[in-house]
């Protein structure tokens, strides 16, 4: 008897156990390549795969290991398509006997043909235009909403508070208004805390800000009436 059939409860009991493992899409074959090349399958699980059974033949790798064109070193999560267009992401691992002769070989086959369709539906689905990135803040805390604002503003400004200028805090005073955090009823007190300034103060700045928006509103509006 050959190597892979002296030892064929083992082999057999490890590609069940592979085929098990994933599923009716993964194809396990066990070749015995001492045998008559068009009958080297004697074991083979989930043979839907590729249609192939026992006592079918070998494919053209085994071929060039016996031709001695090919090392017979293992394969690893190399890709193939069979007579029916399936791809299959395949391994082969070949047996040697105690005297180092390949004598067969466990080749894993897994269609992945539903699962790249699957891949290219969820890229889809899940794809987004860069041009339209949003930055929402998911808290239930007020307080940890507000401190994200606070936050954004400082980092636009890109100095620390201590340096700012009054234009710098009137630039970042401007943006937290833009962003509604002063709709929030105790915003002023956390916003004239973290600034170092009083709330008189951002209310000036306010008050400068809403002025100035009031009167480019206005410009807009009589630039516009004199084209019509």
């Amino acid at each position: 008897m050959s190597y892979v059939m002296d030892n064929f409860d083992m082999f057999s009991r490890i590609i069940k156990g592979i085929a098990a493992q994933f599923g009716e899409n993964c194809e396990v074959v066990l070749h015995d390549l001492t045998r008559d090349y068009e009958h080297t399958i004697v074991a083979i699980e989930n043979g839907h795969v590729t249609g192939r059974k026992v006592g079918d033949s070998g494919t053209n790798m085994g071929l060039e290991i016996l031709r001695g064109t090919s090392s017979g070193s293992d394969q690893y999560n190399y890709v193939n398509r069979t007579l029916d267009n399936k791809i299959i992401k395949s391994s082969s691992i070949y047996l040697n006997d105690e005297d180092g002769n390949i004598t067969g070989s466990i080749c894993i086959n897994f269609d992945i043909t539903g699962l790249l369709a699957g891949q290219r539906e969820m890229n889809a689905f899940i794809s987004v235009n860069p041009e339209n990135a949003m930055s929402e803040h998911f808290s239930g805390n007020i307080d940890d909403l507000m401190d994200y604002l606070i936050e954004q503003s400082l980092d636009l400004i890109g100095k620390p508070i201590s340096e700012m200028t009054k234009k710098d805090k009137m630039k970042a005073i401007e943006f937290l208004e833009k962003k509604g955090i002063f709709l929030i009823m105790k915003s002023m007190d956390k916003v004239a805390d973290r600034f170092q300034i009083s709330k008189f103060s951002i209310y000036n700045y306010l008050d400068e800000i809403r002025g100035s928006d009031s009167s480019d509103t206005e410009k807009s509006k009589k630039a516009s009436k004199k084209k019509k």
